[in-house]
C-alpha cells in the first residue's frame, strides 16, 4: 500500500508578486503626491494675489504723485546734453539731507559731468536756488538750470574755478518730475510710491 496516495495534497502558498506588492502601497503615494501638488498651487495663487496688488499700489502711487503735481501728463523724457563737456559743481544750501545727491544724479543722467557735490558753506533756508555760468556760457548754465527745473540762472565768470557752471540748492528744490528718484529728505513721499523705495543713501 502506496503511503499517502489516499489523502489530500497540500500545495505550497505562491509568495505576492512584487508587483501586486507594489500595488499596495499605492493610493498613499498618490494621495501625498496630491497634497503636495495641492499645497503648491495654493501657494503659487497667493504668490500671483500680492503681485497683482504691488502692480495696483504702484500704479496707484505714481498716478497720484504725478496728480499732486498738478498735471498726470507732465511726465516727459529728460532731455540729454549732447553737446560739449560740461563740468558742473553742486552745492547744497538748504540743509536737507540728500539734496546735492539728488541733483547731481539728474545732471548726470541729464548729460553733465558733476565733478563735486556736497554741503555749501552754510545752510540758510531762505537762500533760492541758484544757476551761476564760470566761463561766460549762458547757454550752459541754462541747459543745465533746465535739467534741475531752476528758473534763477546768474553769470559770474571765475577762472580760477575748475568748473563750467555751480549750482546751489535752496531748500525748496525738489527733482523735478522728469527724474524718478526718491532721495532720502527730497521730495518725501508716501510709503506707497515706488520711486521712494530706491531712495540713494546720504
Amino acid at each position: 500500500m502506496t503511503r499517502g496516495s489516499g489523502g489530500p495534497k497540500r500545495g505550497r502558498r505562491k509568495p505576492a508578486s512584487r508587483r501586486s506588492a507594489g500595488r499596495r502601497g499605492g493610493p498613499r503615494k498618490q494621495g501625498r503626491s496630491r497634497a503636495a501638488t495641492s499645497r503648491a498651487t495654493r501657494w503659487a495663487g497667493r504668490v500671483a494675489l500680492s503681485v497683482a496688488a504691488l502692480a495696483v499700489v504702484a500704479a496707484t502711487g505714481v498716478y497720484r504723485s504725478l496728480e499732486e503735481a498738478g498735471d498726470v501728463d507732465a511726465l516727459h523724457d529728460l532731455q540729454v546734453w549732447s553737446g560739449e563737456r560740461v563740468r558742473v559743481e553742486v552745492f547744497n544750501a538748504g540743509g536737507v539731507s540728500g539734496m546735492a545727491r539728488a541733483a547731481t544724479e539728474q545732471l548726470r543722467e541729464a548729460g553733465f559731468d558733476v565733478v563735486a557735490f556736497g554741503n555749501a558753506d552754510a545752510f540758510d533756508p531762505d537762500r533760492p536756488s541758484a544757476v551761476t555760468d564760470r566761463v561766460g556760457r549762458s547757454d550752459i548754465a541754462q541747459a543745465v538750470a533746465g535739467a534741475l527745473g531752476i528758473d534763477n540762472v546768474q553769470s559770474d565768470p571765475d577762472p580760477n574755478l575748475f568748473v563750467d557752471v555751480t549750482v546751489v540748492l535752496g531748500r525748496e528744490w525738489t527733482v523735478p518730475a522728469t527724474q524718478w528718484s526718491g532721495a532720502s529728505g527730497v521730495d518725501a513721499r508716501d510709503w506707497w510710491d515706488p520711486r521712494g523705495w530706491f531712495a540713494p543713501q546720504g
